[in-house]
């Protein structure tokens, strides 16, 4: 199956509130998004689907959410982006 999307990742500031964001493109399977929490220092980590993180909206065009189970704080970044193999 193809997907055809320019957009393949969304990023967002944290605020120690917030656990919902959206992704703005298409997946196939939950497992098609890899989200990463970056520091204020720039260190990188990689966040763990149904531990960290549970996606909806698999198999829309328009994308769905990701629900953190720990909101990200302020001077965080959460990256989501589409790791389909």
């Amino acid at each position: 199956m193809t997907i055809s999307t320019t957009i393949i990742k969304n990023s967002y500031s944290g605020n120690t509130s917030q656990t919902v964001f959206p992704y703005t493109f298409k997946i196939s399977v939950d497992a098609d998004i890899q989200v990463i929490l970056r520091s204020a220092l720039g260190v990188e980590t990689v966040k763990s689907i149904s531990t960290d993180y549970t996606v909806s909206g698999a198999g829309d065009a328009n994308g769905g959410n990701v629900t953190m189970v720990v909101a990200p704080a302020n001077g965080e970044t959460l990256v989501i982006r589409r790791a389909t193999v």
